[in-house]
C-alpha cells in the first residue's frame, strides 16, 4: 500500500513540473520572433538624429550586375527625427573613384524626410514610407520654421505627408563589378550629424521574369 502511494505521489510531481516548465516558457520569455527584424532589401542606420532606411544601391538599369567603371545609383530615406535642419554634405566609398554625384535636394528639415533615388526606387528596395510625424516640424534655430509637409494625394494613407525632398546619389566609376547580394561601405556626411558608413547592398530586381 505504501508504494503504491509513492507511486501515485511521484507522478503527481512530475506531472506539477511538467506544467510549472510549459507556464515558463509562455510567459515572461523571449522568444525568437521578439528580436527578428522585418525581411527588407536594404540597411538601416542612424547617426545622431538622422536614421537612414532602406538604404541600397539601385538594381542594374540594364543586365543583371555593374560592371567596372560604370555608375551606379543610390536609394535611401533620410529622416531627420530632430529639430534642427541638417543637409547631406558628401557621399564617398572606397569601392569607387572620387566622391559621388549628389543632384536635386539635400536639405534634411526637421521633422520630415529626403528620399534618395529615382522613380522606381521605393519598388526595387522593397521601401516603406515613415510614419508621418503627429506634431508640426519643429522650429529650427534663428526663428524660422521648417516647410510645410507635402500634401498627401487623396488614397495614399498620408504615407508620404512628411517627405519633403527629392535626390539623387549617383557612385562614379565603380572599382570592381557589383550584382544583387554583394555590398559595398559608402559614407555619407552631413553638415550637422557628421560621417556614417553604411555596409550597402545590391537591391533585388523589382521584378523577377517568369
Amino acid at each position: 500500500m505504501r508504494l503504491q502511494n509513492r507511486r501515485v505521489l511521484g507522478v503527481t510531481v512530475s506531472a506539477l513540473g511538467a506544467a510549472l516548465v510549459l507556464a515558463g516558457c509562455g510567459a515572461g520569455q523571449i522568444t525568437q520572433t521578439d528580436t527578428q527584424q522585418p525581411a527588407v532589401n536594404g540597411t538601416y542606420a542612424q547617426v545622431k538624429t538622422l536614421v537612414l532606411r532602406n538604404a541600397a544601391v539601385q538594381y542594374p538599369g540594364q543586365g543583371v550586375a555593374y560592371s567596372a567603371g560604370q555608375a551606379a545609383a543610390l536609394t535611401l530615406t533620410i529622416v531627420n527625427q530632430g529639430a534642427q535642419d541638417d543637409q547631406l554634405v558628401s557621399v564617398t566609398s572606397e569601392g569607387s573613384n572620387g566622391p559621388a554625384k549628389i543632384s536635386g535636394a539635400t536639405d534634411i528639415v526637421a521633422g520630415h524626410s529626403l528620399v534618395i533615388g529615382p522613380d522606381d526606387a521605393v519598388e526595387s528596395t522593397n521601401e516603406q514610407a515613415p510614419p508621418t510625424p503627429s506634431s508640426p516640424a519643429s522650429t529650427a534655430p534663428g526663428g524660422t520654421s521648417g516647410a510645410p509637409a507635402s500634401s498627401a494625394s487623396p488614397g495614399d494613407g498620408g504615407a508620404a505627408a512628411n517627405e519633403l525632398g527629392k535626390g539623387t546619389v549617383v557612385l562614379q566609376g565603380l572599382k570592381q563589378p557589383l550584382w544583387s547580394g554583394m555590398t559595398i561601405n559608402v559614407t555619407f556626411t552631413f553638415r550637422n550629424a557628421g560621417p556614417i558608413t553604411v555596409e550597402m547592398p545590391v537591391a533585388a530586381p523589382a521584378h523577377v521574369e517568369p
